[in-house]
This record gives C-alpha cells, structure tokens and sequence, in this order.
C-alpha cells in the first residue's frame, strides 16, 4: 500500500529555474570571456542579468505607460534640446529611469570644457547619465550611458547604452551584442563604442574636438556631418 504523500512526490517535476545575479558577480563570472563566449556560457548557465530582466518587461512597461509619462520633468530648461527631443529621448531610455525627473549635472556653459571637471562632478552621481552634444555645425547627438562617466583602465557599462543623433532624423543605435565596449574614460578623452580600431564616439580632454564613426558595439553610422567635429556645447543630464 502507497502513501499518498508517495504518489504525490511521484508525480513532482523538477521545476525549472533562472538565475538571476547581480551585476558584479554577472561580471565576476565573464570578466575573461570574449562575447561569443559569454553568449554561449549564458544560454547554458541560463545566467540573466537584472538590466536583461528589466530590458525584457521593457517594451510591455512601457506599452502600458500614459504619454505623458514620455514628457519627463526638468529641473531646468535645456538649451540644446527641444521639446519634443526629450520626449523621443525618453521613450528610448531604461525603465529605471522613468519617472524620476531630468538634473543637469553638468553643462559646458556653467562648468567650463573640462573632462577633469566632468568626471569631477560625475562622481556624486548613480544614475544612468544622458549626454548631449551640439556641435559648431549645428547638429545634436550623444550618448546615454549605463552609468556615470568615470576614468577607467578597460571598457565599462552595460547593454543599456546606446548611441543617438537627430541627424537628418531621430536615430537610436542600441547594443549589437558583437562586443562589450560600452564606455571608456581616461584624463584624454571619452569614448562610446568600439571595434576595428574605431570608437562610435570619441572626445578630447578639452571636450572641443570630437569623432564619430561606424563601430560593431552599436551598429551605427557617422552621428555627426563630418568625421571629425568641433563641441559647441555640452549638456549631460541624471535622473534623480
């Protein structure tokens, strides 16, 4: 004669779980991995980051948001961008930043054209950063980073970022996956994407002489009119 308490762990199945990890130990475990790799290792470990979790319910998060839920609140008028660039901006950003409102953390207006000064005031900062450039031609494109900007001995940030330009029309350039060159910091420039020796987007120490180019990280083309460009002006935004 059986238990029912038998038949019923008879009839369990083994249930099926997803490992969810923080980002430093999702790091810890790739660090020395190339992306083919790391894709490999995570399909088989079913390893899923928190930013993958929140990339996921994204699109159904944000489906069910009102619009204007998109019109976020700024501490103080940008003078770069129009209205209705903010809003297609932020349609475009992480879910953990909606709804918090939009503080210029840094302007080359009010804070000079310093890279020291930017990772300066960068430093009292744990949100995703918005920068936004204006270049002597005219043109408006940038960078939303994972995280501040800080100097750095290798690449860092995650699929969050991406690259954007308003030139001729909004574009957003999202994460390939091809590699992981996000950002990279140091005391002579700043750069956003990488790969066959060209960055997506790269500026000088003195924040006056920019780059852009076609690069793996993030599928893009030239931001800019020209290779090569001159910084009018700088804003770069947190959400908090």
């Amino acid at each position: 004669m059986f238990s029912r308490r038998g038949k019923d762990q008879d009839k369990r199945q083994t249930p099926k779980y997803t490992c969810v990890v923080s980002l430093t130990e999702y790091r810890r475990r790739i660090d020395a991995l190339n992306s083919e790799d790391l894709r490999s290792l995570c399909k088989r470990l079913q390893i899923t980051t928190k930013e993958e979790v929140n990339s996921k319910h994204g699109t159904s998060i944000k489906a069910e948001l009102e619009p204007e839920t998109f019109k976020p609140n700024l501490k103080e008028p940008s003078e770069l961008l129009e209205a209705d660039q903010i809003e297609k901006l932020a349609r475009n950003l992480p879910p953990r930043t909606i709804g918090y409102p939009w503080t210029l953390a840094f302007g080359t207006s009010k804070n000079g054209m310093s890279i020291k000064t930017l990772y300066r005031v960068m430093q009292g900062q744990d949100t995703p950063v918005l920068l936004v450039i204006k270049d002597s031609d005219g043109q408006v494109f940038g960078a939303l980073a994972s995280e501040p900007f800080k100097v750095s001995d290798g690449f860092y940030g995650t699929g969050e970022t991406f690259l954007f330009t308003f030139n001729p029309e909004f574009q957003v350039y999202k994460w390939t996956g091809d590699n992981m060159f996000f950002i990279k910091g140091d005391m002579d420039s700043l750069a956003f994407g990488g790969g066959s020796g060209e960055f997506g987007l790269w500026l000088d120490g003195d924040l006056y002489h920019g780059r852009s180019h076609s690069c793996k990280t993030f599928g893009n083309p030239m931001l800019s009119k020209k290779e090569d460009f001159f910084v009018q002006d700088i804003e770069v935004w947190a959400f908090e």
